[in-house]
């Protein structure tokens, strides 16, 4: 996996994916819960690309 974020802010990560390709979908699986669903709607919002939070002991397949 050639992008990964460290800890930032929520603008600090919509900067930083800006500089990546636009993916199928990304995942949001650290932080807390409520946080983790406001970034992915300001994913969704500004870079209009797909963000889920999975739900706990939900696994996903990552290509």
């Amino acid at each position: 996996m050639p992008h990964f974020s460290a800890h930032a802010d929520a603008a600090q990560i919509i900067d930083w994916l800006r500089g990546a390709p636009p993916p199928r979908t990304t995942y949001l699986i650290h932080g807390e819960e409520d946080s983790a669903r406001a970034l992915r709607d300001r994913i969704d919002h500004e870079l209009g690309w797909t963000a889920v939070v999975p739900r706990s002991g939900e696994a996903v397949l990552v290509r």
